[in-house]
């Protein structure tokens, strides 16, 4: 008998990869698949890397991330929310996927119950699953008015050995955003019953009608059962730099040092530099990515609002447009038949929790000639296969 657990061998790659691993480097494919776009990162944050590169910069650093780097991100977040955010909350441990996995650590473990706000991205629920813990989830609803969750539906789906709740707003892939009355409602209650809030901020930049989405760190107080995970991959289009930071109880500093360093031993270190660059230049192409995005919904909404064949809301946030197909029973072979027949790259609706398979996922950051060519292919293969999966 091998001496792996049960939660490691019971572990399943994410309908995405399977269905992008086979052609991700595909130029005939337009992949949509993905939470990026094709614009690269801007030349004043790849050059601050490079400066540190060119000075020497490849030795270990802070393992909560280097003091300037932090001390940026507080200045931003200061800035953005109107806070003063205490130093010691802010660590930067490596890609903010990193932050949630370190965050379910801290809390869960077999004989527990982690709770996650659905439709999600699917390696939430891996995560989760690793530390032994039970998944549930509670769904958002598609409704005439979109997207919709009330905070009591979130607190109806907790259970006695409930120890974290995950919540991702603006979310992948439905564009919901929670509101800062229910974020209060919902913190208030974990406080009381001694739950803790994975809150999944990487979206808050990436919206359409505001310069940022609420945030749970509006309604904190500094030793709160709350930890906000948070990222420069979506607002500064820096995907591949695997770069994110987390806003912690003050009072676990010494708990997150010691766990950035079995984790990752600390985040790259000139990767780093270039990440203040993008805090204290980047404001400009922040806004520059969300026109593009903006413009982006606005080609899904023309193209996919009021077909006959799908179900389909706008989003509030996020980069992700995810409609229902009518009768669609399959999203797996769905998808699988678009790529192979027509060379569009989306994600299939299952992998986003239970409850998901008439959906797909397609991200409308890429550049929009690419996009509508993209959504004429699929919206083609719409009408000429109905009722096929």
């Amino acid at each position: 008998m091998l001496p792996f657990k049960d939660e490691i061998e019971q572990l399943r790659q994410n309908g995405i990869t399977q269905v992008a691993f086979k052609r991700m480097h595909d130029p005939a494919v337009i992949p949509l698949w993905f939470g990026e776009g094709d614009v690269v990162t801007p030349d004043f944050i790849c050059n601050a890397s490079k400066k540190a590169l060119d000075e020497g910069q490849t030795f270990y650093t802070h393992t909560r991330g280097r003091p300037e780097l932090r001390e940026a991100l507080k200045v931003y977040l200061d800035r953005l929310y109107c806070l003063d955010i205490h130093p010691d909350r802010i660590t930067v441990p490596g890609a903010a996927m990193l932050g949630v996995t370190i965050a379910a650590q801290m809390v869960l473990g077999r004989g527990d119950h982690g709770l996650i706000v659905s439709p999600v991205w699917p390696n939430i629920a891996s995560v989760f699953r690793v530390t032994g813990a039970q998944v549930g989830y509670v769904r958002q609803q598609l409704t005439d008015n979109g997207w919709q969750l009330e905070v009591d539906e979130i607190i109806s789906a907790v259970k006695p050995n409930t120890r974290a709740i995950f919540v991702n707003s603006p979310c992948n892939p439905t564009g919901w955003m929670m509101g800062a009355a229910d974020q209060t409602r919902l913190l208030e209650y974990c406080r009381e019953h001694g739950i803790l809030i994975i809150a999944d901020e990487v979206y808050h930049r990436t919206l359409f009608d505001a310069v940022a989405a609420p945030s749970f760190l509006n309604v904190a107080q500094d030793d709160d059962p709350l930890i906000v995970v948070n990222g420069f991959s979506k607002a500064w289009a820096m995907t591949g730099w695997r770069l994110g930071w987390v806003v912690t109880p003050k009072k676990h500093v010494v708990q997150w040092t010691a766990l950035s360093e079995c984790f990752n031993t600390g985040a790259t270190v000139f990767a780093q530099m270039g990440a203040v660059a993008a805090l204290e230049q980047g404001e400009p192409f922040v806004r520059q990515l969300q026109a593009q995005y903006r413009a982006g919904r606005d080609i899904v909404d023309q193209m996919l609002g009021g077909h006959p064949g799908v179900e389909y809301h706008s989003p509030a946030g996020a980069f992700y447009a995810f409609p229902s197909v009518h009768g669609l029973r399959d999203s797996l072979a769905f998808v699988e038949a678009i790529l192979r027949e027509t060379d569009v790259g989306l994600a299939p609706g299952y992998t986003f929790g239970p409850d998901n398979d008439s959906h797909f996922r397609l991200c409308f950051a890429q550049s929009h000639d690419r996009l509508k060519l993209g959504l004429e292919r699929v919206v083609e293969f719409i009408e000429k296969n109905p009722g096929r999966f």
